[in-house]
């Protein structure tokens, strides 16, 4: 990959997070203000940046267009979506998530938002922490030995909270009793105040293709009544799984 093209694709993941600064921007590229600017200026040119009155940058319309036409590629997500929508209707107006594994990330391809007041910090089409989300465990869990293990090397193990797993040898705990009970969870990893419990849909031949998730606040649930949801979401995979096979031989 030329160094131009990786320098602007690494703008694009940086103005995902938030709007951002010229100054911003040179010093996340660790480049001279110039070399950012000439970056942002071909990129604002074809609609991808764009640029606000108070000189700041943010995504622009053609990212819209071409994430839109990414998530619709995403077939499971039509599968899937009627039984999120269930799903959270029969857990309490909770939020539930659909997430798939991609070269190395799992990335939210679909989201039913809380009725409540308190939400959690998730936007479809952006990556979850694969060693601290619900689905990010049920997706790493499903790899092939080999993957698997070439994933957990090159994970950082950043602290979100201070509940978050801080290393490998713990992370392959968690995954091996996510294989044997067949569902994860987030025990306030991620955000301090939010508990998920996450569970896979698979292919006709057993491979995890999707990970499903449901997350509350604790001012709703506490942890233990997070868990007891279990039953529902694994009802939910189990008829998105079925579909999803069927769909497909």
């Amino acid at each position: 990959m030329s160094q131009s093209l990786s320098r602007a694709l690494q703008i694009l993941i940086e103005l995902g997070e938030g709007e951002r600064s010229l100054d911003q921007v040179a010093a996340s590229l660790e480049v001279h203000k110039t070399t950012a600017m000439r970056l942002l200026h071909t990129l604002e040119a074809d609609r991808f940046v764009r640029r606000d009155d108070r000189q700041r940058y943010h995504l622009g319309s053609r990212l819209f267009a071409l994430g839109a036409a990414a998530l619709s590629q995403h077939a499971i997500r039509d599968v899937a979506q009627p039984h999120l929508t269930r799903l959270a209707a029969e857990t309490g107006g909770q939020a539930v998530h659909l997430a798939a594994y991609e070269n190395g990330t799992a990335i939210y391809l679909a989201k039913v938002e809380s009725t409540h007041s308190v939400r959690m910090y998730s936007r479809v089409g952006l990556p979850a922490a694969l060693h601290a989300t619900a689905v990010g465990k049920v997706l790493v869990a499903g790899l092939p030995p080999g993957e698997q293990e070439a994933v957990v090397a090159g994970i950082d193990f950043r602290p979100f909270t201070s509940r978050t797993i801080p290393d490998a040898a713990g992370y392959h705990e968690v995954l091996a009793r996510t294989r044997e009970q067949g569902w994860a969870e987030d025990a306030a990893e991620h955000e301090d105040f939010i508990n998920c419990v996450g569970a896979p849909v698979r292919d006709e031949a057993g491979r995890v293709v999707a990970a499903v998730s449901v997350s509350v606040p604790d001012v709703i649930l506490p942890r233990d009544g997070v868990r007891a949801l279990v039953p529902q979401l694994l009802a939910a995979t189990e008829a998105i799984s079925a579909d999803w096979a069927g769909r497909s031989s």
